[in-house]
């Protein structure tokens, strides 16, 4: 993009990502606020990745911090004390990184997941069909027979403590996260570190999201998506909405016509050094 439009879209972003000092969150009401005006954020900041982030908002446009006493960390104090008081939907979804959702947002992915039916049958049949690892079947069983479950109690239950087993149920759990299907809803002092999640279905435990889903589209599901983020990016590449979404080319590109002819974007070829077509908000050009 040339060097105006360029500085148009910094200074955009600096207002929806908050970057500003003066537009920081300083409390629990405000992130709360955040996320539902975005619709849908990172909880920390993610390489690559073009996207507003809790933590950002907070600590200032810097690195996540290592030390356990800075003040950015308040974020995880935050987010802790608000799983399953329905504040905001917090999981591994995008990229399976943690992500909060307004709960206003939250049916419209979940239309795009793969929950079709009965939580109790649906992911037997996701199984047959080589779409479920038999790990994340035996972590997903778990939960449907014991009921919530922290991480200690899962991993045992399920069979899967030994170190071997620590990728293999990690990635279990980032692929229930990420489809839908459990999510955490409290923390407990359990294990070594004194802390882990505990778990639920999420069916189970906000069966209004199903609900609200059932009645819409796919294609409704990826513009309302599309929308909320060129809304808090302003500007966008293809390739930008395949990486965060891990849509295909077809689906990214029917919903950004969509935008085009509502006019709620443009193309925008002015990209002397960077070659790729960049779509922007009608507003800003």
């Amino acid at each position: 993009m040339d060097s105006i439009l360029s500085d148009i879209i910094k200074q955009y972003r600096a207002q929806t990502f908050r970057t500003t000092y003066m537009q920081r969150i300083t409390s629990k009401e405000q992130a709360i606020k955040f996320v539902n005006d975005r619709g849908f954020v990172y909880f920390w900041r993610i390489k690559g990745v073009v996207l507003p982030s809790l933590w950002v908002a907070v600590a200032g446009d810097r690195p996540v911090a290592n030390a356990h006493d800075d003040p950015g960390h308040l974020t995880w104090r935050w987010k802790d004390s608000l799983l399953g008081k329905n504040a905001w939907y917090y999981a591994k979804i995008l990229r399976k990184k943690a992500t909060m959702i307004s709960f206003e947002v939250v049916p419209y992915f979940y239309a795009l997941s793969n929950n079709f039916g009965s939580f109790e049958d649906d992911y037997l049949t996701l199984y047959e069909q080589g779409r479920l690892t038999q790990e994340a079947k035996s972590v997903y069983e778990t939960l449907l027979q014991k009921g919530p479950l922290d991480t200690i109690e899962l991993r045992r239950e399920s069979h899967l403590t030994s170190r071997t087993n620590d990728s293999r149920f990690d990635r279990a759990m980032a692929e229930l996260h990420s489809d839908f299907k459990i999510l955490p809803v409290g923390v407990t002092q359990s294990g070594g570190w004194r802390y882990a999640f505990v778990y639920d279905i999420v069916q189970r435990y906000y069966p209004d999201i199903p609900q609200k889903a059932q009645n819409i589209s796919e294609i409704e599901a990826r513009q309302k998506l599309s929308e909320l983020y060129f809304c808090s990016v302003g500007a966008a590449r293809l390739k930008d909405l395949v990486k965060l979404f891990r849509w295909s080319r077809i689906h990214v590109e029917q919903s950004v016509e969509e935008l085009i002819k509502q006019g709620f974007i443009r193309s925008c070829f002015e990209a002397e050094n960077q070659p790729d077509e960049w779509f922007v908000l009608s507003e800003l050009l």
